[in-house]
């Protein structure tokens, strides 16, 4: 069957057409010691807060679709609420300790380096400022309690500014305004709605489900759900800017209920051009200057970690992953099991699991408190569970995870033996 369920649906072949040029991805970051940092790996979703009905013609999934690929904004200013309840332990300040470390903070030495600061957005509630006059000019700042921190793209320049330390980081983006845009963590609704989009598979239901007003302006209500069973991904909703196209809210519910894992969307948006002074930018009397070249970041140096990274894609494959395809890049020898929503990620560490109980001491108590222990034909391992990202570490090293359920990781690794 196509994607698309209801009368609004179109055929398989009109979305492979509607997808082409598009890439298409699940990406999977899974650290073994601590399978909360898996956060990071989802993809948003907003919660839609309706404040009236506006009285919109009719559309179809697909043609929403397409009005969303062929919106092209070049300009805007806006405040946008990003919420994430992962459901991670409760850790006190490690939590945030650890996704700083895994972005590389510390390694810079520089409170203001862009690829660190922006993990915040993995967790808690945030408001962020934004603005934009084309491919060459972009600010976003996320607001703190007497703080702001701001990453500011400015035709070659690129600076990040937290106000708390005084403290700047700056690069160059010598290159196409598109350089570095696939290494940004996603800040929009436009992100976000980009990224689930890649998604969209036999695998898929997508259809209208009415419409409603966001940030005063009239939307369309686009919903994403797996067919499949086994996903912890609920549904994805996405308010689609009538006039422009461009997604205004996003997010995403898990299949467990509750809360949205994710909910993004702007609070105020105006399409205008932002004044020239938006994105200009000197360091303040007294700050530490931290230059990319000084922490050995260069593109070519360290290509995950360049500071003009704020704006524009999450990166991606060019397709979906496809059962038993080795990934190749990144971690070395991934594999997926799978497909669709229901996709595993598979890797071998080589080593020995994670340590468990007596025989791990203190640490093993300490991950014991963290995961659940499960055993079947694989053995046994511990699971490590989000709201939406679950981990399995079997005892002899192997790794699986995905946005399933605890039981479809057990399934998997058992039918690995």
């Amino acid at each position: 069957m196509a994607p698309y369920a209801s009368d609004d649906s179109t055929t398989a072949g009109d979305v492979d057409e509607q997808r082409s040029g598009r890439r298409k991805a699940a990406r999977y970051v899974v650290p073994v010691t601590v399978i909360g940092v898996a956060a990071a790996t989802i993809g948003l979703v907003p919660a839609l807060a309706d404040s009236g009905d506006p009285d919109l013609p009719k559309i179809t999934a697909q043609q929403l679709i397409e009005k969303i690929a062929k919106s092209d904004v070049q300009q805007l200013s806006g405040t946008v609420k990003i919420s994430t309840d992962l459901g991670l332990p409760n850790l006190g300040g490690l939590e945030s300790g650890l996704l700083s470390g895994a972005a590389g903070q510390g390694e810079g030495g520089s409170s203001a380096d862009p690829t660190a600061k922006l993990t915040e957005l993995a967790s808690g509630t945030h408001t962020l400022r934004v603005a934009a006059d084309g491919p060459d000019r972009q600010k976003l700042s996320l607001l703190e309690n007497a703080a702001e921190y701001s990453i500011i793209h400015n035709g070659k320049d690129v600076w990040g500014y937290d106000s708390k330390s005084n403290e700047v980081y700056h690069g160059t983006s010598s290159k196409s305004p598109e350089h570095g845009k696939d290494r940004q963590p996603p800040a929009t609704p436009k992100d976000f709605a980009e990224e689930a989009l890649k998604a969209v598979d036999d695998t898929t239901s997508v259809t209208v489900d009415g419409t409603a007003q966001v940030a005063g302006r009239d939307a369309y209500k686009l919903v994403v759900e797996p067919k499949q069973s086994g996903s912890t991904v609920g549904a994805i909703s996405v308010a689609v800017d009538a006039k422009t196209g461009m997604p205004l809210k996003f997010t995403l519910t898990p299949a467990s209920g509750g809360a949205a894992v994710i909910d993004v969307g702007f609070t105020k948006v105006d399409f205008a051009k932002p004044a020239a002074s938006t994105f200009d930018f000197t360091p303040p009397k007294g700050a530490k200057v931290t230059e990319e070249k000084d922490v050995g970041q260069g593109s070519e140096k360290a290509p995950g970690k360049a500071p003009g990274t704020a704006f524009g894609k999450g990166g991606a494959r060019e397709h979906a992953p496809k059962a038993g395809e080795d990934f190749g890049k990144g971690l070395d020898g991934m594999k997926t099991i799978g497909e669709g929503w229901n996709a595993i990620a598979t890797f071998d560490t080589g080593g020995e699991g994670v340590p468990s109980g007596g025989a791990g001491g203190d640490l093993g108590g300490f991950m014991d408190s963290l995961g659940d222990k499960v055993h079947g034909k694989f053995g046994s391992g511990t699971v490590f569970s989000t709201r939406l990202v679950n981990a399995l570490v079997t005892d002899d090293g192997k790794v699986y995870a995905g946005l399933v359920t605890k039981d479809a990781l057990v399934k998997a690794a058992d039918a690995g033996k």
